[in-house]
């Protein structure tokens, strides 16, 4: 039986409406709380700030495949970052190559998308690519 690992960015008691708030870029603002309807949509669930800086969506345990440790997560969320915006869609990015075509621009990293702002995606087809995500067990 494997243990579970504990890691240091953990759900807070934080505002997710104070963070955003405070971000000092207006259009960071606007784009985050966007995203946050998205995937407060999608997932059904309210959202926590996890760490100092990311908003997560319910929680999942995950396994690793390679060593069999196991981390308590949230399942989908994001980070309004001062470069970027990093969404954590604990999807396999590369497998969803025909709908990230359709985004408009962004780059991918293991799990996550990153986008400058809004105006540079397809806002539908983001909300497609944080559906998907959503529904994953």
């Amino acid at each position: 039986m494997s243990k579970v690992a504990q890691i240091k960015t953990k759900p807070t008691e934080l505002s997710v409406d104070a963070f955003i708030n405070n971000l000092p870029d207006e259009q960071k603002r606007k784009d985050a709380l966007a995203i946050l309807k998205m995937m407060e949509k999608a997932t059904k669930e309210k959202p926590k700030i996890w760490g100092t800086s990311m908003i997560g969506f319910g929680d999942k345990r995950y396994k690793s495949p390679a060593t069999g440790r196991e981390v308590d997560w949230f399942k989908i969320g994001f980070s309004p970052r001062k470069a970027n915006f990093s969404l954590h869609l604990v999807l396999d990015i590369k497998q969803h190559v025909n709908v990230l075509k359709k985004l408009g621009k962004h780059k991918t990293g293991v799990g996550c998308l990153y986008i400058n702002k809004l105006e540079d995606v397809d806002v539908k087809v983001l909300e497609e690519l944080i559906n998907i995500s959503a529904k994953i067990k």
